[in-house]
């Protein structure tokens, strides 16, 4: 349970500017101020790591420079529809940045890395996959619905999809190394 809570706040801690972004949009309707918050929030996070002297992962550095640039972008042109497609290339980007093997090592205990490296390999890819279907999915939401069925539906599927991803690599990875250890365990008996 502990390693699966670790996990679960680094998730959590990665997607914080963007979840405060859809609470505070959902909450207010207000674009600018929804940006404005995430983005400083994004800053924030990079800056406490930074006074701490603590490492700033790859994916980290990415997120910041992207909820940068996207919310720079959104406060310009205030445009509804490039808030809304705005998603699409995050999902892409980050996509193309999990499609590196071994990004998720970052997000897993040494004993996951040491008894399931493979399962955690296919599932960076898994992920992946997720992003760039998420990536089509906002397109199609997006083009098809207003600013607040949008902002709902993506809210909620968004959670949704990375919670449920995230709990069903976590089974199978616990599991699957529950078995290893054991057949590891028998076999030095």
């Amino acid at each position: 349970m502990k390693n699966f809570l670790f996990a679960g706040k680094l998730l959590l801690v990665d997607m914080a500017s963007t979840l405060f972004f859809l609470a505070v949009f959902l909450l207010t309707g207000n674009i600018t101020l929804s940006v404005a918050l995430g983005m400083a929030l994004g800053t924030a996070q990079i800056g406490w790591q930074f006074a701490r002297k603590k490492p700033i992962d790859t994916m980290q550095w990415m997120s910041l420079f992207l909820v940068l640039g996207s919310g720079t972008a959104t406060l310009l042109t205030h445009d509804p529809r490039f808030v809304m497609l705005k998603p699409t290339l995050i999902y892409t980007i980050v996509g193309i940045v999990m499609l590196r093997p071994g990004w998720i090592n970052r997000y897993l205990p040494p004993v996951a890395i040491a008894l399931v490296p493979d399962v955690a390999f296919i599932f960076g890819f898994v992920w992946a996959g997720l992003m760039f279907f998420s990536a089509a999915l906002n397109i199609i939401v997006a083009l098809n619905f207003s600013v607040v069925t949008w902002a709902s539906f993506m809210s909620l599927y968004g959670i949704v999809s990375k919670a449920a991803l995230f709990l069903v690599g976590y089974v199978t990875m616990r599991t699957i190394g529950v078995r290893r250890r054991a057949r590891m365990v028998t076999a030095d008996a």
